[in-house]
């Protein structure tokens, strides 16, 4: 945590404590995450085995191994070696499985059972953690093998709704309702607002030409939908290339996708390309459609995804002041009294 923000926090401490209302209670920033297999995340932290993980190679621990390198990350480990746990982001997870993570952020909200591997929120929670006084939770809804064009298929797209598009919202919705039990911290003095949505999804749509092809519109789609069922139709929302899939089509219906008129301003496409390291760097040599398990990829695809959601939610923030301001303004000319 930066000092200055320890500097603020002690300060809010030693202010005299009162009954939080609605106007005063601070806003809990939430994000909601969804995706297939690389949102739950596949990157391996710290695993060395020589047949399974190439000895290490690749390894979240491998790469911030060189000190250099740790001094540019220095919010993840310890000086002991350990890995740190932020108090200002936070991670809620339903796992497909059926475990719920839910906790300060740190390594281990990946889709398995322990503390050695980690997905994009890693990166996310670093950015977003960094840019704002306020505290951040991330809610994870993500399922391995799941495509666009028919599980997570919109309502607006035509033909049956996919299963996870609905199952998506139940369970961001889920999240919330656990709060007051998950996070008891935030139930008293904290309103809960949706900032955003990271979108980390596409590989099965590239395995099929025809879902490739309509990767643009579903995507289009998509996020309008779930703006319309989430109330808010500026929501930002970024979308990550799914980079290390050679599809042309594809990766250009997700650039496309997030161009489109419809969308509007608030919504960024994010290249991931440079991110893809060779499998035998890395510790899944055979695992292309998991970024071989790289935990650099893994850290620096959440990075750029969390870097770019905070610059698109400050810009609609700043809108949103803006068209405040000029209605305020417009309605005090209005009621004040006019010249004869």
């Amino acid at each position: 945590m930066p000092i200055f923000r320890h500097v603020l926090v002690a300060l809010a401490a030693a202010l005299p404590t009162t009954v939080a209302t609605a106007q005063d209670k601070r806003p809990l920033r939430v994000f909601l995450l969804a995706g297939q297999s690389n949102m739950e995340g596949h990157g391996v932290v710290d695993l060395d085995d020589p047949r399974d993980y190439n000895g290490g190679k690749g390894t979240l621990a491998r790469f911030l191994a060189d000190p250099a390198v740790a001094a540019q990350w220095p919010e993840l480990r310890r000086p002991d070696g350990g890995w740190h746990v932020r108090d200002d982001v936070f991670v809620r997870y339903a796992a497909e499985h059926g475990t719920v993570k839910a906790g300060p952020l740190s390594v281990g909200f990946a889709v398995y059972d322990d503390a050695h591997h980690f997905g994009p929120e890693l990166g996310i929670g670093r950015q977003l953690g960094r840019r704002w006084l306020d505290p951040v939770l991330l809610v994870k809804t993500a399922w391995g093998g799941k495509s666009l064009a028919v599980d997570f298929r919109p309502p607006g797209a035509g033909g049956a709704i996919g299963p996870y598009f609905t199952r998506m919202l139940a369970d961001y919705r889920a999240a919330l309702a656990a709060l007051p039990r998950e996070f008891p911290q935030f139930a008293a003095d904290y309103e809960t607002a949706l900032q955003g949505i990271v979108w980390f999804q596409g590989w099965n749509d590239g395995c099929d030409a025809a879902a490739a092809a309509a990767y643009r519109e579903n995507l289009a789609q998509w996020i309008l939908d779930v703006r319309a069922e989430l109330g808010d139709d500026t929501l930002p929302i970024v979308v990550g290339e799914t980079g290390n899939m050679d599809n042309a089509t594809l990766r250009q219906g997700q650039r496309d996708g997030c161009a489109d008129p419809r969308v509007g301003p608030y919504v960024r496409f994010v290249p991931t390309r440079e991110f893809l390291r060779r499998p035998e760097d890395s510790p899944n040599t055979g695992h292309g459609h998991h970024w071989f398990g790289n935990g650099e990829s893994y850290l620096r695809i959440g990075d750029a995804l969390g870097a770019a959601l905070g610059e698109v939610v400050d810009q609609r923030d700043a809108w949103q002041r803006a068209h405040a301001h000029a209605a305020r303004s417009a309605r005090e000319r209005a009621a004040a009294p006019q010249d004869r």
